[in-house]
């Protein structure tokens, strides 16, 4: 029986620190991830995230420190201006822009109809789209929120004090994380080896991704063949898919259903794989068990690190 979580469990558990915000995005995957990396015999060496997007997962594990060091990789050059600028010194002028900014209509036409800037320009720029697009949605012909939230318009993601705190918060953590802007698949060809990493594996889906992302195209069958070389543990997610159930199966890799509830209180089946889950199936059996669970909370296991307002 699948493991059933909704946003709820997420928001209450999860110290939220992306910029970002994805209708894929894994914040609610957060405490699946602790409880993979505590039952590893030894602190990973590196993180290693090929896919980072909103890299909800990888800024919780170096907030957490679960890994001595957390590598992101984007190819997207407008996310990965993001990563680059929060990494970098110019966090704290993203920071204030951010909670500086008069929103309106005309002051967003202008910014996402720029062409020439800087990395940080660009930074804020991709920030803004994502925040006053429909979904979140970076692909091109995406939508500007119209009514919005309790009708709200483009108001209703725009939470200027959150995002801002988040970015200054993402800045501190700059020496637990290293961000390459390029092509995950060769990042993870390049630590195939490498038997002190983890690689935690979310690839664009392929039916959601050409709606959200503008790099979402995917050779699936080379992606588990590699993740098939990798020496060191990983774990990857994707949407219930009888092909990818099948590339996994073929492959050896252990499967397992994870039914979330999303922000439309709407079911989605997702899929985790690996090469061994028995840590997965001990953690269900702990949910599954309130008093256990509550018990496990009260102690700290899963993590509980505070909330903010932004459900984005």
């Amino acid at each position: 029986m699948p493991l059933r979580i909704t946003t709820v469990d997420s928001i209450r558990t999860v110290e939220k620190l992306s910029p970002f915000r994805y209708p894929g995005g894994k914040t609610w995957l957060v405490p699946i991830v602790r409880s993979w990396l505590k039952s590893l015999d030894t602190k990973p060496a590196e993180f290693v995230e090929p896919f980072a997007g909103g890299a909800s997962v990888g800024l919780a594990v170096a907030n957490e420190h679960l890994a001595s060091l957390v590598i992101l990789a984007e190819k997207d050059d407008d996310i990965a201006a993001v990563w680059m600028t929060i990494l970098s010194d110019d966090s704290a002028w993203l920071a204030k822009q951010v909670s500086d900014f008069k929103l309106d209509s005309a002051s967003v036409s202008e910014w996402l109809s720029k062409n020439d800037m800087s990395v940080r320009d660009r930074a804020f720029r991709t920030i803004l789209a994502n925040r006053v697009s429909h979904g979140g949605k970076l692909a091109p012909g995406s939508g500007l929120l119209n009514k919005g939230e309790n009708g709200h318009g483009l108001h209703s993601r725009w939470y200027a004090k959150t995002l801002s705190d988040r970015i200054l918060k993402v800045g501190q953590l700059k020496n637990r994380i290293f961000f390459q802007h390029g092509d995950g698949i060769k990042l993870m060809e390049s630590k195939v080896g490498a038997t002190d990493d983890v690689f935690f594996i979310d690839p664009p889906y392929a039916k959601a991704g050409s709606r959200l992302y503008r790099l979402s195209e995917m050779d699936y069958e080379a992606l588990f063949r590699l993740a098939a070389r990798l020496k060191g543990s990983f774990l990857m997610t994707y949407d219930d898919s009888t092909s990818i159930k099948k590339l996994a199966l073929d492959q050896g890799f252990e499967v397992e259903l994870i039914v979330m509830k999303n922000t439309q209180y709407r079911d989605r089946t997702e899929l985790l794989i690996g090469r061994n889950l028995s840590w997965f199936r001990d953690y269900v059996a702990l949910v599954q068990q309130p008093e256990l669970f509550q018990g496990a909370e009260a102690l700290g296991a899963t993590g509980i690190d505070g909330t903010d307002q932004d459900r984005g």
